[in-house]
């Protein structure tokens, strides 16, 4: 298909317009550049324009203008603005401000600007012609193009005429200019010249001034819209546009039909004529769409028509009358192509074009038309022409090939008319014999394009459409879930670079909105989505289309919520000990502000705030009794306040004697012993105060297990000494510095644990000593911990988009209740999860919706207590969404005998991802409910035979549609079906076209199918002329409905009388069909010459003796000259058997020969004449003397010789010299003395005395001495030279 014309970027974004002022005013005009500082110069009839008074030239930025002051008729010229490569070029025109003087009617009428003649009245032909701006004698022609005056913008009324004029000066032009018109950009009006546009052209010789018109005929409102007149000449080329404007009819409010109906003369009677003839030329353009309703009946002058009290559309019952004043100037065009439109018309038209063209003999012209040949121009040149269209995938090659009659022939490859020229690889030109081949690789949208073949004069024209490869979807999308207002991001990837996708919403095409809600992105092969703030009206299912696939994915986008998994807690810390505030929530991108007593938290060296992920931390180091207050921590956007007490322990140091017992300060020591929780994994440290003179010892026992002793290293400890206190399977461990440890310190000791474990929780006792006595404290540690995961979830219940999952409780809680679970999913190659619940589930079922049917899931499930988040359980087994077909459709009974009855149904309407396995069909008895199994298994036909039926069984039948989710509903038949077989007539339904002969030709395939109708099953026999046929030669197929006749190759003796005979019991139906195998006739019979006279010979021969079963249709009589024995066509289809050639010429000698033909065609011989014809001269014979023939004879001889040559390998080179001798020498080439005349590689051409000896890509071993030789009767001569063959780089 050819490239439309690339069109040049503008640089101007607002282009100056043609204005039309008044003498003596202002014109100004404006443009606009696509960006600012581009350097802009106005032109004036090609030359530049500088800022004066007259003109004022003025640039803001972007925007430029010019102003015109006082203008004048010198100022109506054609003017430019340039800005870099860009020049728009726009006219003045002046006109003469309005007189003021009376202007009497004549005056006024109205006259055509610059028109050879003034166009005909509206009121008759409605014809309008759009005057060019003309220019006077002494006024400055347009410098920059080709046009003297352009054609002007124009207006018409539908069903009115219109032409356009322009002029192109011919004073300095060596040819007649190129001149097209378009409508819109590219519709080229030439293609389109008939009924409703006409194209003139014309030259004045006196003025050199070419014309060229273009007339609209009978307008429509079609026809309004943009023109363009483009002319052109060797080195010159302008275009002119102007715009046509179509108006509606106008309707007239003020016709009085009564009034029109006046008499012809007045003073008459009432029984006078009416001028109806006038009335209709008058009102003919205003009476179309009116009704008349009239009191009194009236009569049309043609006598065509009656009106009567209701008659209405005057224009339809009287058409051949308004016709007929449009008839005289329609006849000359019709009488210009009616040929051509009736050539081209369908026969069901021709009435209608006789009508609308005023035709009066149609039947003479049809006949004449007949007779018209259309002998269809047969190539010269091309044996084989291109096909009319070609199609390639995109980057595969293609060749295109023809076949030429002149295997020496030279032939070009154009492209869109231009060209191909040999670059690289990516066209290969071959000539092969006769063939001549363009080979296109690796192809390309830029090969999409319109291919010839030109030799000498002759083309052959071709389209290439390349094919692009589907675009397939390589990476698909992955659901989403997010929150309000946080950012979408879809992505997939695709097969190709830079492909063309197509996005949608629910089913919805996304497009890029004024607001740029979506924003669509490239990167390579991957292609993007992205919505920036989201809201809840985005979720759904997105959808991303190719030519090759589909993708969708989900978005869930769910309110913000903030979950506060675990919170701080109130501390109790002594001086220059750390206080830690520690919180999480379930948004790690939340942040939030500390309070201290109302007051937000600055930190600095001693305090420090940290955030990292979903955990927040104050650190508040050295504490000091100025840190004893509440804090809080706030979440920014959310109503939570999060809130811990800070209490500073002082400890105090009262005298006591020498000696004192050891004593243990606990607030909480009581029955009951004191719980400290701690969560896994974060540090426990218990400070215990402790008191006693001398020191005592401290001993800290984990009672609730084995126990485990630590100590300090001030004092031994014996296991004698502390033994009964013990535990017997206690064991003493000094104080060290491991995970669980003891600090000791003169007022207090430290209880240690780093990361808090579960095997860390019990009772731990402390013992504290001296020789005075002893203290002791139990403390319950209590490690509490996020949930363990629960196990796999399960899937059931699943359906079309949705299914049940189902879980157990985790096996350890963490030492917390479970609060709830926590539900994700994905898809079975994604390796993104999406969350399906915010709020926590508080069963341990759930119903998963809004999945897509066919999408492989799995799911696992998170435990949450006031801890925290557990680890995700183990992924489900992945399961599918699917559901079960709908019923089968159209569930009818086909046939039924005495044991079989048989089924045939459709498939149904839905069957959904999962497929179709088969169909179930069951039966059961009538009045029975037990339904059973008609087939044993599934079917995956759409028709079944039920077999082994008892005879009268009354049964009712169902099926079902079963696919991996199930059964579908059951379609059943509503009423019983009696197993009995129903006796049918039998009846052979002939097909129309066999109740004819049927005509075949030799060798063709005979396949005859007969349908026939009859129950049982009926006896089907065949005939051939009351003989039964031979199965060796004919193929005879039988099946319940119908029969089948199948001959592979006819010949002459099958031809006859088939007969066809069905029998059913004592019941029958024949039919009969004839067959005829034709073949071409035999020649004539015994041709005779029968006499010769004058410029005349006659004929006469008898009919051929084989007529090849078919009628003669007539005879082909062909003439040759004895002298060069080429044969013409004297008669064709000739019915007799003589004939009389004449228009012989005189002095020659004649051959005849003949044809016979029948619906075959031509025999294969002709008879043809043993003696010619000859033609005798009258009148006197001339005597030519005699001369001594002279003896031209010489030997050959080189007049140019060999010359030596050194190529490169692989590519065709040629040997040449000239020779010359009488009588023509014959040629021999030879290498190394070898013959290469039997060689296919060498190709010798001989032309003109010019000898070619052609090697195809020689090789190193075809380098050598290479010998012509030539030879006539008179002698020989021999040359040679030496070819060298260089292997390629």
């Amino acid at each position: 298909m050819p490239e439309p014309v690339k069109k040049t970027v503008s640089a101007f974004s607002k282009k100056p317009k043609t204005a039309e002022v008044t003498a003596g005013s202002t014109a100004v005009f404006e443009a606009e550049t696509e960006k600012s500082g581009v350097k802009v110069k106005w032109q004036r009839a090609g030359t530049d324009i500088t800022d004066s008074e007259k003109y004022v030239i003025r640039a803001e930025g972007n925007k430029h203008s010019l102003t015109i002051n006082n203008v004048g008729k010198e100022d109506d010229v054609t003017y430019a603005v340039i800005a870099g490569s860009s020049k728009v070029k726009f006219e003045l025109k002046v006109k003469e401000p309005e007189k003021s003087e009376t202007v009497t009617p004549a005056e006024a009428a109205p006259a055509p600007a610059a028109s050879e003649s003034p166009a005909p009245p509206v009121e008759s032909s409605q014809n309008t012609e759009v005057a060019p701006a003309g220019t006077q004698p002494g006024e400055p022609v347009d410098p920059i193009g080709l046009f003297l005056t352009r054609p002007q913008d124009g207006e018409v009324t539908v069903g009115g005429n219109i032409t356009f004029t322009a002029t192109v000066a011919g004073e300095s032009l060596l040819k007649k200019p190129a001149v097209k018109w378009f409508k819109g950009k590219w519709m080229d009006l030439g293609s389109k010249v008939g009924q409703h546009l006409q194209l003139h052209d014309s030259y004045d010789r006196n003025k050199k001034v070419y014309t060229f018109e273009m007339e609209i005929i009978e307008a429509n409102m079609t026809f309004a819209g943009g023109y363009r007149c483009e002319v052109s000449t060797k080195d010159k080329f302008d275009s002119s546009s102007f715009n046509l404007t179509v108006n509606e009819a106008p309707v007239p409010g003020d016709l009085d039909i009564r009034t029109a109906f006046r008499r012809t003369t007045e003073g008459q009677d009432e029984g006078g004529e009416f001028n109806f003839s006038s009335l209709l030329k008058k009102r003919q353009d205003d009476i179309h769409g009116y009704f008349v309703l009239t009191p009194f009946p009236l009569s049309c002058p043609s006598g065509c028509c009656v009106f009567s009290r209701t008659v209405s559309c005057i224009i339809l019952e009287c058409s051949s009358f308004l016709r007929s004043t449009n008839r005289g100037e329609a006849k000359s065009e019709a009488q210009a192509d009616v040929w051509e439109i009736l050539r081209k018309a369908p026969p069901s038209e021709y009435e209608k074009i006789a009508f609308q063209y005023g035709i009066t003999d149609l039947r003479g012209m049809l006949k004449r038309l007949k007779r018209m040949k259309r002998e269809e121009k047969k190539s010269t040149a091309f044996l084989k022409k291109l096909d009319p269209a070609y199609q390639v995938d995109k980057g595969q090659k293609i060749k295109l090939m023809v076949e030429v009659a002149n295997p020496d022939a030279d032939v070009k490859w154009l492209k869109n008319g231009q060209e191909i020229q040999v670059s690289g690889s990516k066209y290969i030109f071959e000539a092969v014999g006769n063939k001549r081949i363009l080979t296109i690789n690796h192809c390309s949208l830029a090969d999409d394009a319109a291919y010839e073949c030109v030799v000498g004069e002759e083309k052959s024209f071709t389209e290439l459409f390349v094919k692009e490869p589907p675009i397939l979807i390589t990476h698909p999308l992955e659901d989403q879930m997010v929150m309000v207002g946080e950012r979408v991001e879809f992505e997939c990837e695709v097969s190709e670079e830079g492909a063309t996708v197509k996005w949608e919403k629910d089913g919805i095409e996304l497009t890029r909105e004024e607001t740029f809600k979506y924003r669509f992105k490239k990167d390579g092969k991957k292609q993007y989505l992205i919505i920036n703030e989201s809201t809840k009206e985005d979720s759904g299912h997105y959808t991303v289309k190719t030519n090759g696939g589909v993708s969708v994915a989900e978005l869930i986008v769910q309110e913000k919520k903030l979950e506060v998994y675990q919170s701080i807690a109130d501390l109790t810390v002594k001086a220059r000990d750390q206080a830690v505030f520690k919180c999480e929530v379930s948004d790690e991108n939340v942040k939030g502000i500390w309070l201290k007593n109302g007051k937000e938290v600055v930190p600095d060296e001693r305090i420090k705030i940290s955030h990292i992920g979903r955990i927040h931390k104050l650190i508040i180091e050295d504490v000091t009794p100025g840190d004893e207050a509440d804090y809080s921590f706030i979440p920014q956007g959310f109503a939570y306040n999060l809130s811990a007490k800070l209490q500073f322990l002082e400890v105090k140091i009262d005298f006591v004697p020498r000696e004192e017992p050891p004593k243990i300060h606990l607030d909480c020591l009581g029955q009951s012993p004191d719980t400290v929780v701690v969560v896994a994994g974060n540090k426990l440290r218990l400070d215990v105060p402790i008191s006693g003179d001398p020191a005592p010892t401290v001993i800290w026992q984990k009672v609730n297990k084995k126990s485990n002793l630590l100590r300090s290293n001030e004092d031994s400890v014996t296991p004698s000494e502390t033994g009964n206190d013990l535990n017997t399977d206690s064991e003493l461990l000094f104080e060290s510095e491991g995970r669980v440890r003891v600090e000791k310190h003169e007022d207090h000791c430290v209880f240690i644990i780093e990361g808090a474990e579960k095997e860390d929780e019990g009772v731990y006792r402390v013992i504290v000593k001296n020789p005075v006595g002893e203290d002791k404290a139990d403390i319950t540690v209590k490690v509490i911990d996020v949930p363990d995961p629960p196990e796999a979830p399960v899937i059931s219940n699943i359906g079309e988009d949705y299914c049940t999952v189902q879980w157990q409780p985790p096996k350890y809680d963490g030492g917390q209740p479970v609060l709830g679970y926590i539900l994700e999913r994905k898809k079975k190659k994604s390796y993104r999860w999406m969350r399906l619940n915010f709020d926590l589930l508080k069963e341990l079922t759930y119903e998963a919706k809004r999945m897509i049917e066919g999408v492989v899931y799995e799911m696992r499930i998170y435990a949450v207590n006031s801890i925290g988040m557990s680890r995700p359980s183990p992924a489900s087994q992945p399961f599918m969404p699917i559901a079960p077909p709908s019923e089968p459709t159209h569930f009818t009974v086909e046939d039924v005998s005495d044991s079989t009855v048989t089924l045939k149904w459709r498939p149904p309407e839905r069957i959904g991802a999962g497929g179709l396995d088969g169909y179930i069909v069951e039966y059961c008895k009538d009045g029975s409910s037990e339904w059973m199994p008609a087939l044993p298994g599934l079917t995956e036909r759409t028709s079944a035979l039920i077999k082994d039926l008892v005879t009268g069984d009354k049964l009712h039948f169902r099926i079902k549609a079963i696919n991996l989710a199930g059964e579908s509903g059951a379609a059943i038949i509503k009423e019983p079906i009696t197993v009995q077989e129903i006796l049918q007539r039998p009846k052979i339904w002939l097909p129309r076209q066999l109740r004819q002969t049927l005509v075949k030709k030799v060798g063709e395939t005979i396949n005859i199918v007969i349908p026939f109708q009859g129950k049982p099953r009926p006896k089907i026999t065949w005939m051939k002329n009351g003989q039964t046929l031979d199965s060796k030669d004919v193929g005879i197929r039988n099946s319940n409905t119908d029969t089948i006749l199948f001959i592979r190759k006819a010949e002459l003796h099958h031809s006859g009388e088939y007969e066809i005979t069905l029998q059913i019991e004592n019941m029958t139906d024949k039919v009969a069909i004839t067959i005829q195998i034709v073949d071409k006739p035999g020649p004539p019979q015994s041709i005779k010459l029968v006499d010769v006279w004058g410029f005349n010979a006659a004929l006469e021969w008898t009919p051929p003796e084989d007529d090849g079963n078919a009628q003669i249709l007539g005879y082909t009589v062909q003439k040759a000259d004895k002298k060069t024995m080429e044969w013409y066509t004297v008669f064709d289809r000739y019915r007799r058997t003589n004939c009389v050639v004449s228009d012989l010429i005189m002095g020659n000698e004649y051959f005849f020969r003949v044809f016979s033909e029948n619906v075959c065609g031509l025999s294969e011989a002709a008879a043809t004449t043993k003696n010619p014809a000859y033609i005798q001269k009258t009148g006197t014979t001339y005597k030519p003397p005699s001369y001594k023939e002279h003896d031209f004879s010489e030997p050959p001889k080189f007049t140019h010789p060999l010359v030596n040559r050194s190529v490169i390998a692989g590519y065709n080179t040629t040997l040449s010299c000239a020779v010359r001798g009488i009588p023509k020498p014959k040629i021999f080439w030879y290498k190394n003395k070898m013959d290469l005349s039997g060689d296919a590689k060498y190709r010798m051409f001989s032309k003109q005395g010019v000898l070619t000896l052609e090697i195809r890509k020689p090789t190193p071993f075809d380098g050598g001495c290479y010998t012509c030789k030539a030879v006539n009767e008179c002698g020989e001569a021999e040359i040679e030279c030496r070819l060298d063959v260089r292997a390629s780089q």
